[in-house]
Formats: C-alpha cells, structure tokens, sequence
C-alpha cells in the first residue's frame, strides 16, 4: 500500500512564479529596448519624452500579461489544444487593452511631433483641439491686410487642414493596427510558457514515475522479505514439536529461547533496508544456535568476516534462505556432523558472501518446492530487484558437499 504522502497530488508540475515573472518583465524589456532602439535608429523626434512614456506602457505590459498568467493557470492540466485555445482567445483582449493603455499615454505628445516636424520643415504645423492637423500658409498672393498704422503691409496667413481628425472608425482601426502587434507578441509568451510548462510537467511525471517504481520495488522486496519468516516458522515449530513430544523439553527450551533472539534481531529492522554484514551473520549465529538445539551431534558452524567489512551494506536475511539449505540437505539427513561455512570477502569494488557445507549436496532446493521452500530462487529475486544486473549468484557442488557465492557491489560505511 503506498504512504499518503506518496498518492498526494503533486504540485511541482506547475511553473515556479518567479521564473514566470521572469519570463514576462524580460519580455517587455526586450520590447522597450527594441523599441527604443529603432527609434533612435530612425531618428525619430522627442526621445526622451518617448523613453518615459514607452516605460510605463512596458509596465503596463508586465500588468495585463500577469493577468494573463492567471487565466492561462486554470487550464494547466488540460490537454495541450486547450491550453492553445484559451492562449489565442485570452490575447486578444489583452493586446487590444495594451493597445488602448499605448494611445492614452502618447495622446498629448502628437500634437508636439506634428510641431516638430513642421519646425524640421521650415513650416508651421499645429494640431488643434479637435485632433485636426493644421498648416499655416504665409503671403497667400492677393490676400493682404490693409496698411497698418505705421505704413507697413500686413500679410494674410491662410490655415489649411492637412489631416482631418480621426473618426471613431479610424481611431479604432489605429488601436486595432496597435493591438496586432501587441497580440503577437502575446502570443510569443504564451508559448514560451506552455514550452517550459511542458518540461516542467514532464520532470515531475518523472519524478511521480520514480516514486511509483520504488514504492514497488519496497513492495517486492518487502513481500520476497516476508517469505523467509513463515517459511523458518514452520520448520521450527515442527522441530519444537518434535522434541516436546519425545520429552526432550531441555532442549526445547534451548531452542524457544534461541528463536527469541533470532525474531527479535530480525523484526527489529526495516524489511526493506539494508544492514550491516555484522548483523546478518549474528542473524544467522541465532538461527544455527536453533538448529544446534534440533541436531546437536550433527551441526558445527564456522563464521569467517574479515575485520573492515562488519559495516558493509547487504539485504537484510539474504543469507537465511542458504543457511537453511544447508540445514535441510546436508545436516538434516546425515549420520555424521555437518559442518556450515558462512563467509565473506572483498574483491575490489564487490563483496562475496559464501554458505558452504560438506554435507552430500544431494537434492539442493534449487527453486521453489512444495510446501514452504523457496530457497535460491529468493535470493535471485531479491539481489535483482535491489542490484539488477551488478550482483551474480554462483551456486553447485563443491567437494562432497555444497557452495553458493553471493557477488554483490561493495558499500561499507
């Protein structure tokens, strides 16, 4: 069963507000640099009163695309022809807005660039009230005032509209021309934030992807884990049992006590987890001393661990299925003593766990049997699902008894 915390939803797919403010301020920046730079290219008049005016519509900018923002956040999660549909729709009031923002900033400097230009020209432009453009023509031929007092000649100037004022038409089609502009650059954010929507979507349809896998592979390991336990269960209770039966309750006692501490080293760590080398051969000390109590003139156990590989890492009981091999094939049906090996040895980045006995090695559980058996085909499934393809598993006939060795990556702490 997975944790709570690992079914609940996951809120990384959506994009960090900074790097999407980010994303919107360096958009209008390179609108106001691009601007302003073709601008000065073209030598355009009023600079500087431009600059300002160009700023606060850049701001403006950053507002109405935030906005925009918000709106394209609610279909986050739908497909990617809907997210394209609201980005194309939800634009284009957003552009016209910025367009509108844009006239009513530069609204009063038309009528000081119509003077500019006139005064360029060598002519006197001027733009009236109403928003008509005027030309004031000096010494129109025939046109004159009478003689001023001081006996000089007057001459009439004629004004002549040189561009009507626009109508709601042509002020529409202006902010219209405007708003096209600004709806593709609109656009061009937009895509830019489905793009990196996108790759932050799919990092964490990774991530989910990975916690799934290792939430099953805990899964797998834990129920190959649970195995080993009602699998020794059986066979112990059987023995304990047995020797109740024939009154051998010395004995028997032995062994209860010795099951003790073999369950309460066992339960006491994560079944997932690994745990040091030292552990898992005390592990298996308790489980010989059980079986010593069963077969008391037939069992001699040998431990072999290196100083410096005590810390080492393993999957905890990886060896318990081997021992019990050994236990069921070379103690159990002998007439002599049985002697079982457990090692371990390191072989530069890898460390080989060996279980070896000089018993017949006759009927070695190979795989899974009737019954509880599991045996060697548990320990494979374990090691691939924590190690894959890194660890190697060598089992046969050695002598006139059995070996199996465990090749497994080196991780001692």
């Amino acid at each position: 069963m997975f944790s709570q915390a690992a079914l609940a939803p996951d809120t990384t797919d959506r994009l960090s507000p900074r790097l999407v403010l980010a994303s919107i301020v360096g958009l209008w920046l390179f609108y106001f640099v691009m601007v302003t730079l073709r601008g000065s290219i073209l030598g355009l008049e009023l600079q500087a009163e431009m600059m300002w005016r160009r700023s606060l519509v850049s701001v403006a900018g950053v507002a109405v695309t935030c906005v925009l923002w918000m709106v394209l956040r609610l279909v986050d999660n739908r497909t990617l022809g809907w997210k394209v549909a609201v980005a194309m729709i939800a634009a284009l009031p957003a552009s016209i807005l910025i367009a509108q923002i844009n006239q009513w900033v530069f609204a009063d400097l038309e009528g000081k660039l119509v003077e500019k230009v006139g005064e360029r020209e060598g002519i006197k432009l001027r733009k009236d009230e109403a928003g008509n453009v005027l030309i004031d023509i000096p010494g129109v031929s025939g046109q004159v005032d009478e003689t001023s007092p001081d006996g000089e000649q007057r001459v009439e100037t004629v004004t002549v509209t040189l561009q009507s004022a626009p109508t709601g038409f042509d002020k529409w089609r202006q902010i219209s021309d405007i708003a096209l502009g600004r709806y593709f650059l609109l656009i061009a954010w937009a895509s830019l934030y489905l793009a990196l929507l996108a790759g932050a979507q799919a990092r964490a349809a990774e991530r989910r992807e990975g916690e799934f896998r290792r939430a099953a592979k805990a899964a797998e390991l834990r129920s190959l884990r649970y195995q080993v336990n009602p699998h020794f269960l059986f066979n112990t209770l059987n023995s304990l049992s047995s020797l109740v039966m024939t009154g051998r309750t010395e004995r028997a006692e032995d062994m209860i006590q010795a099951m003790s501490n073999f369950y309460r080293h066992s339960l006491a760590d994560d079944t997932t987890a690994d745990v040091p080398l030292a552990d898992e051969f005390a592990l298996q000390r308790h489980y010989l001393d059980i079986e010593e109590a069963r077969f008391p003139d037939r069992l001699a156990t040998r431990f072999d661990l290196p100083a410096g590989l005590e810390e080492c890492r393993v999957p905890g009981m990886i060896l318990q299925p081997l021992v019990e091999n050994s236990v069921k094939y070379a103690v159990a049906p002998a007439k002599r003593t049985a002697t079982i090996e457990i090692s371990a040895r390191a072989e530069g980045d890898t460390i080989i766990l060996r279980v070896a006995d000089d018993g017949s090695g006759q009927g070695v559980d190979i795989g899974v049997t009737p019954g509880f058996g599991i045996g060697l085909a548990n320990v494979r499934d374990r090691l691939k699902a924590r190690f894959g393809d890194r660890v190697t598993v060598r089992s046969g006939p050695e002598g006139d008894g059995y070996a199996t060795e465990i090749t497994l990556p080196k991780d001692c702490r």
